[in-house]
Order: structure tokens, then C-alpha cells, then sequence
């Protein structure tokens, strides 16, 4: 069974293709590609409060693009295309959802914050976690940071917070949102015996990982992120794209995701998080398979 996902963020756009198997009761997700559209949709909108006609043109060749891909995948059961941060905040959002679903056919779902969160923990990465530990889940955007809660294997608490990437890029003035944050984590999170550990995800805690060497099984220590921090800062831009090879469009914006990933390990008390490397798009694949498999499950009354 083939699903694709589409990703609409403040950062940049993500198309997945992905398998999923059923073999003995086993579910497993596979990934065929991932394709991502370097487009800063959240420079205009924490800007100017829109998306500018420049970047709302790249928007629709980018849907008609995927489009494409997504007809010559032409075993592909269900899609979903889901716009985060800088569509919801973005003036003009609806108007762009309405133009793009006339011209390409893709119907845009504009996600709440609590939504987002929802989509993150679609992943069910609590069925792989030690039911003895307890763990914060982390994922950080452009537009906003998803904190959520997992004990007993189970998700106690979860909440969307107007922090992301873009945004500190954008503004200095966000202590608000962290002290916000510092006091969900201090009212919703709490170790139990057995210790706290995070779950990390998004395009910049996985490069983070790259760079510190760390294989997905291995978790990152915080004087590891620390020292990686220290070094990034000690870089200007262009020698960061020069030396330490990375993209333009990361190159700026893993400053601030690295500051956002060590302020919640520290207000948790965190040492240790793991990188599975999974997103906003693999919790909408997840979605779309559990629906597809509600459809074929019949009901009696």
C-alpha cells in the first residue's frame, strides 16, 4: 500500500512517498522518497503577516510539481497535503488554500497547533519506547515547537507553542512564549522513577545528529548539542555553508533550533534525547493508512 504526504511549512515544503506492509500482523512503514522545496513561507508571514506574490507563485508551481508526482505514482491509495505555522498565521492563507484547489486539485488542510501535535504523535513512537521511562517528545519548526508528554507508553499531555525557528530569526521577543513553555513543562512533565528522557524530530535535530555522528539507535547527550551549539557559533554564515557543508537555508535557522532544543531539555531536566528521525509527514502517512484501514473494517450495529 502506497500513501504520499505533503507538508506545507514555515521552513520549507516536504512531498513523501511511502510504503506500508502487512506481513504476519507486522506493520511496517517504509519510505520510497522525500522530496523538499527549500520555500521560507515564514520570513514573509512573521514579517508582513502574508505570503508575498513572489513566494504564493513558488507555493503553486511547488502543488502543481507534486501534483504531477503524485499522478505518475499512479498506485498511490490516498494523499493529504496539511499547512502548519505560516499558512495559519498568513493574512491571506484561505485565499491561497482556495486557488491552489482550484488550479491543482490539492485540497490544503490549514492545521491548528493542536493539530500539529496530533499529526507529530500519529507516528506512534510510543509503541517502540521503554514502557518504564518516561519521555518528551520535541518537535521543532519554523513556525512552532510540539511538546508532547509520553508515559506508560501512553500520550498524557501535548501542546503547540508559537516558537520556532523562523520566528527567532524574525524577533528577539520571545521570552513570553518560553516562559510559557518552562511552566507547561513544570505543570505536565515529570520523570518517574525510572528517569526522563526526549524524543527529537524535525530537519535540524537530525542534522544536528549528523554532524555530532550519532546513528539513530544512539541518543544525543545535551553537553554533545552544547558543544555542537558552541561550535555553529563560533562559524559566521557563509563559512558555515563553506566548511561545515551545509545548505543555505540551514545554515541560519539550526542556531535557533539548537537554543529551542537545549532551553527544553534544560527546563525538563533532560540529559539524553533520540533522534528517529520522523516528522509532520510521516504522522500524516500514519493517519491516512489507520483511515484506510477503518474503511475496509466492517461495522455491525
Amino acid at each position: 500500500m502506497k500513501f504520499a504526504a505533503i507538508d506545507i511549512g514555515s521552513n520549507a515544503i516536504r512531498l513523501l512517498f511511502c510504503n506500508v506492509f502487512e506481513v504476519n500482523n507486522i506493520i511496517t512503514f517504509k519510505k520510497i522518497s522525500l522530496i523538499r522545496v527549500p520555500l521560507r513561507l515564514g520570513t514573509d508571514v512573521f514579517n508582513t503577516g502574508e505570503i508575498s506574490s513572489k513566494n504564493s507563485k513558488r507555493l503553486l508551481k511547488t502543488m502543481f510539481a507534486f501534483k504531477n508526482l503524485i499522478d505518475v505514482h499512479d498506485d498511490v491509495i490516498s494523499y493529504r497535503a496539511c499547512a502548519t505555522s505560516a499558512m495559519r498565521d498568513a493574512k491571506n492563507g484561505a485565499e491561497l488554500v482556495a486557488q491552489i484547489k482550484e488550479l491543482t486539485d490539492i485540497q490544503i488542510e490549514i492545521v491548528t497547533g493542536d493539530k500539529e501535535a496530533d499529526i507529530i504523535s500519529a507516528n506512534h513512537i510510543e509503541d517502540h519506547l521503554d514502557a518504564t521511562k518516561n519521555y518528551l517528545y520535541i518537535d521543532v519548526g519554523g513556525g512552532s515547537t510540539e511538546l508532547t508528554f509520553i508515559e506508560n507508553k501512553k500520550v498524557v499531555a501535548s501542546h503547540s507553542f508559537n516558537v520556532g525557528t523562523i520566528r527567532l530569526l524574525q524577533s528577539n521577543g520571545l521570552t513570553p512564549v518560553y516562559e510559557e513553555m518552562k511552566l507547561w513543562i513544570k505543570k505536565n512533565v515529570h520523570p518517574g522513577e525510572d528517569g526522563l528522557q526526549a524524543i527529537g524530530s524535525g530537519g535540524n535535530i537530525n542534522k544536528i545528529a549528523s554532524m555530532i555522528a550519532k546513528k539513530e539507535s544512539k541518543p544525543l547527550h545535551l553537553d554533545d548539542i552544547l558543544s555542537n551549539y558552541n561550535l555553529l557559533i563560533s562559524y559566521t554564515f557563509e563559512e558555515r555553508v563553506r566548511l561545515l557543508g551545509l545548505n543555505e537555508d540551514r545554515a541560519d535557522v539550526i542556531l535557533p533550533a539548537s537554543e529551542i532544543f537545549i532551553n527544553v531539555m534544560h527546563y525538563a531536566h533532560i540529559k539524553k534525547i533520540i533522534v528517529p528521525k520522523i516528522g509532520v509527514v510521516d504522522g500524516i502517512v500514519h493517519m491516512l493508512y489507520e483511515e484506510y484501514k477503518a474503511k475496509l473494517t466492517p461495522t455491525f450495529n
